[in-house]
């Protein structure tokens, strides 16, 4: 702390306070979103959905097509083949 000056200045005070309180809200931002990640249920979606839209982010859940939905199963399975190819080639050695 500087030397000299009154630890309690009001001035002071009240600009830590706004900074703390801004900290406060971001970090309580950053444990909806990870909530929201882990499937913290209805509830903890929609705080996050609430959140986001405050700060200009999507406000509606993204659909897929059922096209896309087919390539990317399909891309899918193809991961899962080469990795079980890999480990009978394992198996094999």
């Amino acid at each position: 702390m500087p030397r000299g000056k009154s630890s309690s200045d009001p001035t002071m005070l009240a600009m830590a306070l706004v900074g703390y309180e801004l900290e406060k809200q971001k970090i309580e931002e950053k444990i909806r979103e990870i909530r929201a990640r882990l499937g913290g249920g209805k509830a903890a979606g929609r705080a996050a959905t609430a959140a986001s839209a405050k700060a200009g982010g999507p406000q509606h859940k993204r659909t897929l097509s059922a096209a896309a939905r087919r390539r990317i199963a399909a891309a899918q399975r193809k991961r899962w083949a080469e990795h079980r190819k890999k480990l009978a080639q394992s198996a094999k050695s």
